[in-house]
């Protein structure tokens, strides 16, 4: 087959980019979040007067960081489906009855999803309302989709990805013995076993697909990164990244993997937030968390203040490729509304993070020595780099 022309990569390029603003300007893209927020306690050390900024994801790490008592913690997301999942998170927790909660969210599936809907439909955003009344068939278990944790585009990539593996059953016994695992001498060992079958060329395939990146709301220049910095490219990323989960990372907590395997937690391997003994420390705090469905340099504007804290994800790898100067307007807002000493983590698909302004990396002082040790403790374990960063004055 002979190499595709500049124009026929330019139209496929074109043709992603387009499939990636359509799959997330109208899907539910996480349905938990990616991000191991033990780490990012550590990083942050929240203080009672801190206020936080953070992109929301699926709602799980804003809940988790409620635990320290920052004072505030202002969720932004662009994708307001993003944001209904952490209402019904909230509303969940403030109605109490536990088991709701674990059935809902732990389980992944509630049999009267529809009546609890009608019973929170006062404290939950109308836009939230509206969205779960339409999709509340996401918390409907069946043969063919038995968890929520297998719906929204990231759930429905880890459904086909999942019976891509399962079509062998010595994979189908290495996942079911990963799940007893007793330690990470027994992940290697098993590991060792199942890798040739592992790494099948369907498999290879199945990851070099621009539609599976999507859906898992990775975008093209996230994918060109990890293609241009890392040797073996996205194949080769993948398979670095998921031996060190598999090999190096107690699975027994690594409730991040574990959900997507069997599509729920259990209550010794769960967020925080769906651990009982937390429940009422949440309730009391829960009012500190508020929902923005907007960009992060559009509620600085709107929201002038004096913040603590911003985590920022990976949105970056993004702003850098495709919209560099909303990328130097975001650090413009960021310093603009920053105090001295006020945190900001973020993490890239790459292992160098080159792409901060020089006016920004001039006003930071970059804590490499803290987040390059805890990154390998990352339970999620799938970035190139974090970053933890302080400003200064």
């Amino acid at each position: 087959m002979p190499p595709r022309t500049h124009t026929q990569a330019t139209i496929s390029h074109r043709t992603q980019d387009a499939l990636f603003s359509r799959v997330h300007g109208g899907n539910l893209v996480y349905n938990t979040c990616w991000e191991d927020p033990r780490l990012d306690r550590e990083m942050m050390n929240l203080q009672p007067d801190s206020r936080v900024v953070m992109i929301t994801s699926a709602g799980c790490n804003a809940l988790d960081y409620l635990l320290d008592g920052p004072a505030q913690i202002h969720a932004v997301d662009m994708n307001p489906r993003q944001n209904a999942l952490l209402q019904l998170k909230i509303a969940m927790i403030q109605r109490g009855h536990f088991e709701d909660i674990f059935q809902l969210f732990g389980q992944g599936s509630h049999p009267q999803f529809k009546e609890l809907l009608e019973e929170l439909k006062p404290a939950l955003h109308p836009f939230a309302s509206r969205y779960w009344k339409a999709k509340n068939y996401y918390f409907r278990a069946s043969s063919l989709n038995p968890s929520f944790y297998y719906r929204g585009t990231a759930g429905q990539m880890a459904w086909i990805a999942l019976h891509t593996f399962l079509g062998s059953s010595k994979v189908r016994d290495y996942m079911d013995a990963l799940l007893q695992a007793s330690g990470v001498e027994e992940q290697k060992r098993l590991y060792q076993h199942i890798k040739p079958v592992l790494w099948s060329g369907l498999v290879t395939w199945l990851i070099r697909q621009p539609v599976a990146m999507t859906m898992l709301g990775v975008p093209r220049a996230q994918v060109r990164l990890i293609e241009t910095q890392f040797q073996g490219g996205l194949t080769g990323y993948i398979r670095s990244k998921m031996e060190h989960v598999l090999t190096e990372i107690p699975f027994s907590e690594n409730y991040f993997w574990r959900v997507y395997l069997t599509g729920h937690y259990s209550k010794s391997c769960c967020p925080n937030y769906l651990r009982e003994e937390h429940q009422a420390t949440l309730q009391q705090r829960v009012n500190r968390i508020t929902t923005h469905s907007t960009t992060v340099a559009n509620f600085l504007r709107e929201n002038p203040g004096d913040y603590s804290h911003y985590v920022l994800l990976d949105h970056q790898d993004w702003l850098a490729a495709h919209k560099p100067q909303a990328l130097e307007e975001e650090w413009k807002l960021i310093l603009e509304n920053s105090r001295p000493g006020t945190s900001i983590l973020m993490r890239s698909a790459s292992p160098v993070i080159d792409f901060i302004p020089e006016f920004a990396l001039e006003r930071l002082k970059v804590d490499t020595e803290l987040a390059d040790r805890l990154h390998p403790m990352d339970r999620v374990g799938t970035y190139g780099r974090t970053l933890l960063a302080h400003v200064q004055a």
